[in-house]
């Protein structure tokens, strides 16, 4: 399959089941709900390494938030449930209460899989920073919150969060003759998926530069560079997937609430990526089906 005269490979990504919650931050204005969004995703790129994958979704006007401020819809991936309370309560206590003019609320509109939604108390947990001080708002939203006394007045924080089963690890690689055209097309591909609501791209900028394969020659490293992938390593490995003219590749990662989301963003973000010269092709990275239940033929994304 050639798409403006980029070829497509026939390959498929490998995605796995993970559970997230997202989180409406809300503030004065749009310059603090976005660097509220900024402190609190950070260091969330990979679960690797990182306690959550994490990252902004969508912007949204004050007429649609509940206490009629401007802010900020954030999601966070998880692979163990049974942590996710933690990673909340610890991220939005040290990043959300501690910022200026912020509020902070669930988001959960969808998942994949409603009927395995649960709950976690992290507003009801950081309850306690108001030291016997905090009250609960009464009568004001049509769920329970809480308000915590801080110096600058008061932080309002939802009781509980939803957590939803959703999807990590969608993909796509970007292979290209050069770095410029290469990182040109990774970003109007980001450009094009930072429309689709329930869907983030954790890595900086969303791009990923530096694609990895599991395990490694080193036992203490979970994971090491995809050498099949690295430019400088064609001429010397026997089994590299790069050709000649490609000399840069980057890879662009996906979490999303549902299969439709997931789809959607690799769609979009494909079709917007081969608009850009210089671009030899279009592939993705699984590891045989053995990493996750979730594969995505990219013949069949595009349709």
């Amino acid at each position: 399959m050639e798409i403006n005269g980029v070829e497509i490979e026939n390959t498929y990504c490998e995605a796995f089941g993970t559970v997230f919650t997202r989180v409406l931050v809300t503030a004065k204005n749009k310059k603090w709900a976005t660097i509220a969004a900024k402190e609190v995703t950070g260091y969330g790129t990979s679960t690797i390494g990182c306690d959550a994958e994490a990252g902004i979704d969508m912007f949204v006007s004050a007429e649609n938030t509940p206490d009629k401020r401007p802010g900020v819809i954030l999601m966070f991936f998880k692979n163990k449930k049974d942590e996710m309370s933690m990673v909340l309560t610890h991220r939005i206590g040290e990043c959300i209460l501690t910022c200026p003019t912020t509020s902070c609320f669930d988001a959960l509109n969808e998942s994949l899989d409603a009927t395995k939604e649960f709950e976690i108390k992290s507003g009801n947990n950081l309850k306690f920073f108001g030291d016997g001080f905090q009250e609960m708002l009464e009568g004001v939203y049509p769920f329970e919150a809480f308000k915590i006394p801080v110096m600058s007045g008061e932080f309002i924080v939802q009781s509980s969060f939803k957590v939803g089963k959703g999807i990590a690890g969608g993909n796509f690689l970007i292979i290209g003759k050069d770095q410029d055209s290469t990182l040109e097309a990774a970003e109007k591909a980001i450009d094009a998926i930072n429309a689709v609501p329930n869907v983030i791209t954790p890595f900086p900028g969303g791009i990923v530069r530096s694609g990895s394969k599991v395990g490694s020659k080193y036992k203490f490293m979970r994971a090491s560079t995809n050498e099949k992938y690295c430019p400088t390593l064609k001429t010397k490995i026997e089994d590299s997937q790069l050709k000649d003219e490609d000399n840069c590749v980057y890879e662009i990662i996906l979490d999303g609430a549902t299969e439709l989301a997931i789809k959607s963003a690799l769609k979009l973000g494909i079709e917007a990526a081969v608009t850009v010269p210089g671009i030899n092709r279009i592939s993705a990275g699984n590891y045989g089906g053995n990493l996750g239940k979730f594969q995505y033929n990219l013949f069949d994304i595009l349709g």
